[in-house]
């Protein structure tokens, strides 16, 4: 993305920092629960809360989680890392330190492929990722004058993934984190729900004019909480960092709050540096190592990748890259069209799973494990479609009720009389109705309107209530005008 300026022509670079909650019973080093919702304060154990003579002890499951991630994101596994305090002070930070990964985290450099509006693919480095554990939740508006802490929170297993500066554009940002979300949910390492704050994301932003290869200072937009708020930000922060520059300023490097009401960013505090956090390794947790068969172990058991799966539906059902983008953005919905395109054709089933299904889903209070209509009886709809008992047009009618009733689609073709008219006679003698109470429109389809045909076409499958085959249809009209 290029923005003018009124000196020239400027960049964005961008860089992105996420923080995933990752999925697991209990915290990253304690055993409290981690389940979403419960009452302030339920779930803290003593090593969260920072009582003295608390140690941590490592969870098993989200080093699992990790490494899962990192081979998902085609990174280097780091067979040793290394847990370190990271010293700051905050009022929802028990411990006064927290505990996370420094100069040895668990992996290293890795690709991310982003999937773009035109159609191409870029790819997006990522930097590393480290575990490390969340803080507590503040909170400031129970109480006139006083602020409470909810420490749940505290303690939960975090990945921080961090990008490298390789993004141009909000575009690209927002195409960044979808499909980071989606790879997350592939792997059921982290839910992706940004409204729970289970994935959020600083961005670092900075600009510089087109041609230059400097990186100029950055600011770090923090804690945004939704795809379209970090591209808004990213683009209010870029063009206030171009009018800075071009009015002879210099820009801070600090951190930043987006304030998604007024769409613009306001500052929060000058950005800290690695020292000022007074790094040292934890003196409580030895360096965490993991085997070779461990990583191994996980690296068998991978579910198809959406970049995989997408690149086997356009090879094996024929889809184009956007169909088969849409369809694999989620896992559940990708396997609901292999089921529902189980040999059947897959540009229909992809048709319908796209279009009348998805519908169906954001109208209601639907999900995947209850959708609107099974894939089963989606797949026996259009067996009916193309085996001529019903139309295309009848299908809509069909789906209709399959939503509201749940019934078998043939046995809705049965009830409803909803089967489509086949039989050339009654086609013919509905045709020579129109015509004979219409002799002046047939007059003008002799004279050369032939456009008009379709008006007939259409004045026929209201008289059939939209049940005449359409194909039959149009060859028996254009066979009476040849008469």
């Amino acid at each position: 993305m290029i923005i003018q300026g009124d000196t020239g022509d400027w960049e964005i670079v961008i860089g992105l920092e996420v923080h995933a909650q990752v999925i697991s019973k209990s915290k990253l080093f304690s055993g409290a629960a981690t389940d979403f919702g419960a009452e302030p304060n339920d779930q803290v154990s003593f090593v969260d809360a920072g009582f003295p003579g608390m140690l941590p002890v490592i969870n098993e499951k989200c080093v699992e989680q990790a490494v899962r991630t990192g081979l998902g994101l085609k990174a280097k596994i780091n067979l040793t890392s290394v847990f370190a305090r990271k010293n700051y002070f905050y009022a929802d930070l028990p411990q006064g330190y927290q505990i996370s990964q420094y100069d040895m985290p668990i992996v290293g450099e890795g690709t991310l492929l982003i999937d773009l509006a035109d159609g191409s693919s870029r790819a997006i480095g990522i930097e590393r990722l480290h575990l490390e554990q969340d803080a507590g939740k503040s909170i400031h508006d129970m109480h006139p004058s006083k602020s409470y802490i909810d420490l749940n929170r505290s303690g939960v297993a975090l990945m921080e993934i961090v990008s490298k500066p390789d993004m141009r554009s909000p575009e690209e940002a927002g195409a960044y984190l979808t499909k980071l979300r989606t790879i997350l949910r592939y792997l059921e390492t982290c839910d992706g729900n940004m409204q729970e704050g289970s994935m959020r994301c600083d961005a670092n932003v900075s600009v510089r004019p087109v041609g230059s290869t400097e990186l100029r200072t950055r600011c770090e937009i923090k804690n945004v909480n939704s795809i379209r708020f970090v591209q808004q930000a990213i683009e209010y922060e870029a063009r206030r960092h171009i009018d800075v520059y071009e009015n002879g300023g210099e820009i801070r490097q600090e951190t930043r709050l987006f304030d998604s009401a007024k769409g613009e960013t306001r500052s929060m505090r000058s950005k800290e540096h690695a020292h000022d956090y007074r790094y040292f390794p934890d003196p409580d947790l030895l360096p965490l190592v993991v085997a070779q068969d461990f990583v191994d172990g996980i690296q068998a058991t991978l579910p198809e990748l959406p970049d995989d799966k997408k690149a086997r539906f356009m090879t094996d059902f024929g889809l184009n890259s956007y169909d088969a983008g849409v369809l694999v953005a989620e896992r559940a919905s990708a396997d609901f069209f292999e089921q529902v395109a189980a040999g059947r054709d897959a540009k229909m089933a992809a048709n319908w799973v796209m279009g009348d299904f998805f519908a169906a889903m954001n109208s209601g209070d639907y999900s995947w494990e209850k959708p609107p209509v099974s894939a089963v009886n989606l797949g026996k709809m259009i067996d009916l479609i193309k085996d001529g008992t019903i139309s295309t047009r009848l299908a809509k009618d069909v789906f209709i009720f399959m939503v509201e009733t749940g019934k078998d689609p043939a046995i809705i073709v049965e009830e409803k009389g909803l089967k489509q008219v086949t039989d050339t006679g009654a086609i013919e003698k509905a045709i020579d109705e129109i015509m004979a109470a219409n002799p002046d429109k047939v007059a003008e389809v002799k004279a050369g309107k032939d456009k008009l045909m379709g008006w007939f076409v259409g004045q026929v499958m209201k008289a059939t209530q939209g049940k005449a085959n359409p194909g039959m249809l149009n060859e028996l009209i254009v066979k009476k005008f040849q008469e």
